[in-house]
């Protein structure tokens, strides 16, 4: 028998039952169809997280104190670490560099205009923080190099915090604020940039790191220490060459060396492949959770074959006499398991993908499609009805004709 002919026997016996080849490749279907929703929404994630890092500014080098050299616990001494003049030095000494910028956060009420706002993170930082962050002003300037170095009283706002106090970004200039018992007068309104990451940037107030110093920071706990210093590079390939300057730059201004550095450089690189090793575990698990779906659909399948093969006893004994071989028998239940698995397959990977767009679209979370996983997914699919299939079509060939004939 013709390998064609065997293929439409294969096909016709699938049709004489249509609804329970429906159901079978049902399993199939669910478990293609998981295996590219999944991994979607895994890679959505790690999008997600990379995107909210880069939003904090591109190109971003963090400095912060090693505090593996001092120690945990009282007695333990103060890692050394960079103060608020060390800012020029590095802006000074470094080449390929946007900006430098620090930032030192206190939380405060905050009254003026119609009302008061509780619990606002007031924000000590630099003139250099809207080229490192890439975050403009809206109306009105950003702190200037006079306002820290005479400790003027002057406050930039969040565009949420100028709504709710003035009722606009332009009523809010020029008015003054108390954050908890600070008078501060404001000269800018930032734009709106929303949350990144579980930041609100447009809730907080940014005022002049000597500021933050003198009237919110308690002396004994760090002083003018800066827990972080931002750097950002002109551009992404003079990374590595700002860090070795930077290595260099800021053990001179601790006073340590290369066997003690007393501080740790991190860029958004290390941060992002960080999280996406965490969230690596949780690809692993959605990806293992739909292979069991495939593997639940292909038992489906090698069930409802063998209770096929015992339905069909005479047909395959009548067929045996007309003189079909074992082995086209065979292939026959083979080519039936595998069109379930295929077909099955191809509707699976047309509801992954069309779930996927639509859960990204309409849903609280966001997928981005791997590529990858629909061929893999096919053919695991394709796989599975070959593998548990064999089994069903080699007890149909192995039927003797005689007692198939005999079969009721």
């Amino acid at each position: 028998m013709t390998f064609s002919k065997t293929l439409k026997v294969a096909w016709e016996g699938l049709m004489m039952n249509k609804a329970r080849s429906l159901l079978t490749m049902l399993g199939v279907i669910i478990g293609v169809a998981a295996v590219i929703v999944m991994l979607a929404v895994s890679a959505g994630a790690e999008a997600e997280i990379a995107d909210q890092i880069n939003e904090l500014g591109a190109n971003l080098i963090m400095i912060m104190p090693s505090f593996s050299r001092a120690g945990f616990g009282p007695g333990a001494a103060q890692p050394p670490s960079l103060v608020y003049d060390d800012l020029t030095e590095l802006e000074q000494s470094l080449t390929g560099i946007n900006g430098v910028s620090a930032e030192q956060s206190s939380t405060q009420d905050v009254s003026g205009g119609s009302g008061t706002l509780t619990d606002v993170s007031i924000v000590g930082t630099t003139p250099g923080f809207t080229a490192v962050r890439e975050y403009n002003v809206a109306v009105g300037r950003f702190i200037l190099d006079i306002d820290s170095d005479r400790t003027q009283k002057v406050v930039v706002l969040g565009s949420e915090v100028a709504v709710e106090l003035f009722g606009s970004a332009e009523a809010a200039i020029g008015q003054d604020i108390k954050a908890g018992s600070v008078k501060l007068t404001v000269v800018g309104v930032m734009e709106s940039k929303g949350m990144v990451g579980t930041t609100d940037f447009d809730s907080r107030v940014y005022v002049p790191i000597t500021v933050v110093f003198s009237k919110f920071t308690n002396v004994r706990f760090g002083g003018d220490s800066l827990r972080m210093v931002y750097i950002s590079a002109s551009e992404r390939d003079a990374m590595d060459s700002v860090m070795t300057q930077l290595n260099t730059v800021v053990m001179q201004l601790l006073g340590t060396n290369a066997d003690d550095l007393g501080f740790s450089l991190m860029t958004q690189d290390s941060i992002i492949d960080a999280q996406a090793s965490t969230t690596e575990t949780f690809r692993d698990l959605l990806g293992w959770v739909a292979a069991i779906s495939l593997v639940v659909g292909g038992i489906g399948i090698m069930n409802i074959m063998l209770v096929s093969v015992s339905e069909r006893t005479r047909e395959i004994g009548l067929r045996q006499a007309l003189g079909a071989r074992p082995r086209d028998v065979q292939l026959q239940f083979l080519l039936e398991a595998f069109m379930l698995s295929v077909l099955g397959g191809v509707a699976g990977m047309v509801l992954g993908v069309g779930g996927s767009i639509l859960f990204n679209h309409f849903g609280t979370m966001r997928t981005e499609i791997v590529v990858a996983s629909i061929p893999i997914a096919f053919g695991a699919s394709a796989a599975v009805g070959i593998f548990f299939g064999y089994y069903p079509a080699t007890q149909a060939s192995k039927l003797d004709p005689i007692v198939a004939l005999r079969h009721e």
